[in-house]
């Protein structure tokens, strides 16, 4: 991550001898951080004293004498996921929250899912952890599916952030077997609208905000639905997309969107730079060195999930609410 002038929060589970901390300490510090805070929930007195002058300040809920080991002070000493701590910070306040604005929360949930539309069933997959601050849905690119390792992956990344993903099936198995249809972004759009719509009437998770998450044409897809008149997504991020496809539609998009395209992939750079020019919402152009189409290089795909994470969390509610 880049923390260059950042404050930094370095947690523990608690702190023996603390030589962990200062190395961690060091090493952010060296990294560029502006401030950094160590935070435990228990540590030896000792151990507090020879720190303090490491981080610009270090906090302990207990430190009790005589301290015998970290473990003897829980009641259940497991691992706790990277998830479980990116949704307790969410639920100690998020952006939007600190900004006075109305945050909805859900009490999470995940489960295979139909999406009735055209008369047809569109499966997919919801999963919301518990206090997320909205909900992503994905519109795949050409061939791809819910199964995409790399949409999974994605959707992973998101939720460690705090989001809920769905991952659906814009076309059945039997349509995707007629190729037009996976060039025929219209439908495409259509289909993705009508996700929104039964997301939204959903009264578990309805009340959150919404945003696109588009790969190749499945950005275009994902312009197009957002710029439907009735349509209240929060943000839109394209990554390897091709926005070009939405054509006339760019200029009617309201809310802010981020073009994500590999350096390497230098066609769709240029298609991206042209879509770009026709928006009228607030976009970027965020372009990752040495990443081709698919981003396959070492540490690509990563940095564009990061990219994706930080527009959505920068745009936590729909144009028109903030």
């Amino acid at each position: 991550m880049d923390i260059v002038g950042r404050t930094v929060v370095i947690v523990d589970d608690g702190l023996a001898t603390g030589g962990t901390a200062r190395v961690v300490v060091q090493v952010a510090r060296a990294m560029g951080a502006r401030r950094i805070v160590l935070a435990v929930p228990v540590a030896p007195p000792e151990a507090i004293q020879e720190l303090e002058a490491e981080p610009d300040r270090v906090v302990s809920l207990v430190m009790p004498t005589p301290f015998y080991g970290v473990g003897r002070w829980y009641e259940d000493f497991r691992q706790t996921s990277d998830d479980e701590v990116a949704v307790l910070l969410r639920q100690a306040g998020t952006g939007a929250e600190r900004a006075g604005e109305p945050v909805h929360t859900s009490p999470g949930l995940s489960a295979d899912v139909e999406i009735p539309v055209d008369g047809v069933g569109l499966e997919g997959f919801l999963d919301v952890p518990p206090a997320a601050s909205g909900v992503v849905l994905f519109a795949h690119g050409s061939g791809s599916s819910r199964h995409s390792p790399r949409n999974q992956m994605t959707a992973d990344s998101l939720r460690s952030y705090g989001f809920g993903t769905l991952l659906f099936d814009l076309l059945t198995p039997r349509e995707s077997a007629e190729r037009r249809n996976v060039f025929d972004i219209e439908l495409l759009a259509d289909r993705l609208l009508a996700a929104t719509h039964w997301l939204r009437a959903r009264e578990d998770v309805g009340r959150l905000s919404r945003r696109y998450f588009g790969a190749s044409t499945g950005g275009g897809a994902a312009l197009w639905a957002a710029a439907a008149p009735d349509n209240d997504v929060a943000a839109v991020v394209s990554r390897g997309g091709r926005p070009d496809l939405a054509g006339a539609s760019l200029p009617s998009v309201r809310c802010p969107t981020v073009l994500i395209v590999g350096r390497a992939d230098v066609e769709v750079v240029e298609l991206n730079r042209r879509a770009a020019a026709l928006l009228r919402c607030p976009w970027h152009l965020a372009i990752v060195p040495g990443a081709t189409h698919l981003f396959e290089e070492p540490g690509a795909l990563e940095a564009a999930d990061r990219l994706a994470a930080q527009w959505f969390e920068e745009h936590l509610v729909p144009p028109g609410q903030s």
